[in-house]
């Protein structure tokens, strides 16, 4: 039999455009997202993360599927960042330091002593937290939401209460954590950058003597069992997201993202709606242990202060985060604090 050349023609233009089609259309078959978290087994985020990845592998009717990696066993969060950049990894539960190299702003919440209490916190967020994660969606990045994990305090080996005694300790910092360095810096603290996995070790063998740590992560990282002394002085406000780089997000099908968004977004309000009682509670549980509270002077006080207004001005000179952005924050904040003095 005999075809023509028009007809083969006609045949590999169709072939063609379906094969362009095709090549157009999200992803069919069905997808394992590995998910990477330093939370242990067993921890709140693992239980939540759990549930609903379960729920989007049911809604989905199994297309797609998660893969946790608990306990940080794929790193810190610079190693596990780096592995979503080549698609080693395509998702996390960050620390807000963690993200930082990609999108700056997101330590927005994180600068030292911004926050008096939870109630500013609230009514800051309220506004705020959506735009972050806007400006997570525009570097590439796809955030699911802001989860608390409570106010950090000074906790050492020895009793400190005031900015001078905390400069003779041998204070921790995280590796790679820029804000963080750069606010011991103005305090005229010279720390120790270690990795997360390496501070008890460094506890054990005197490399560190102090910490700022959340008291939940305290509790579990076995900080507490190296320290004796706590301030009670509201450091530094600490919070993850859980986030998904762009491109396997995007590679899912539509209803399939809506699902994901919609299951991951629950998950992380179910992590923030307890973070607050597990931070009481251990809290609480420190002070069972034999931790004992100090609570500075009002001298003492006021040079902490005057000193974390200095670190703010000096981590916005230097760009960590948008000045803009720092200022609507200090709006937010002389609003609440207005509105609470006239009433």
């Amino acid at each position: 039999m005999i075809i023509s050349k028009a007809k083969i023609n006609r045949s590999f233009v169709r072939f063609t455009l379906l094969a362009v089609v095709l090549g157009c259309l999200p992803v069919s078959h069905a997808a394992t997202l590995k998910i990477a978290t330093l939370s242990p087994e067993g921890s709140s985020w693992m239980k939540v993360l759990r549930k609903h990845g379960k729920a989007v592998e049911q809604r989905t009717d199994g297309a797609v599927k998660f893969k946790f990696y608990p306990g940080g066993v794929m790193g810190d969060d610079k190693a596990v960042l780096r592995k979503m950049r080549v698609g080693q990894l395509h998702g996390a539960v960050l620390t807000s330091g963690g993200m930082v190299q990609a999108y700056p702003d997101i330590a927005l919440y994180n600068m030292p002593m911004l926050f008096r209490g939870n109630e500013e916190i609230d009514f800051v967020r309220q506004t705020l937290d959506d735009k972050l994660m806007a400006g997570l969606r525009d570097n590439k990045f796809v955030g699911f939401g802001l989860a608390e994990v409570g106010f950090a305090y000074p906790m050492t080996q020895t009793p400190t209460a005031s900015v001078d005694q905390m400069r003779q300790r041998k204070v921790w910092t995280p590796d790679n954590d820029i804000g963080s360095l750069r606010a011991f810096e103005a305090f005229k603290i010279a720390p120790i950058p270690l990795p997360i996995s390496d501070v008890l070790a460094g506890l054990q063998t005197g490399l560190i003597d102090s910490v700022a740590s959340p008291p939940i992560g305290a509790v579990a990282l076995q900080w507490h069992t190296q320290v004796q002394h706590a301030l009670e002085l509201p450091l530094l406000y600490i919070y993850g997201l859980l986030a998904m780089a762009e491109r396997p997000f995007e590679r899912l099908r539509p209803e399939h993202q809506v699902i994901v968004a919609e299951e991951f977004q629950q998950a992380v309000r179910a992590a923030d709606a307890t973070a607050r009682r597990d931070h009481n509670s251990a809290k609480d549980a420190l002070g069972k242990q034999g931790i004992q509270w100090q609570t500075p002077s009002e001298t003492e006080l006021t040079e902490w202060v005057r000193l974390a207004d200095e670190a703010r001005r000096k981590l916005i000179e230097s760009n960590y985060v948008s000045a803009e952005l720092y200022q609507e924050t200090v709006n937010l904040l002389n609003q609440y604090r207005d509105r609470g003095s006239s009433g």
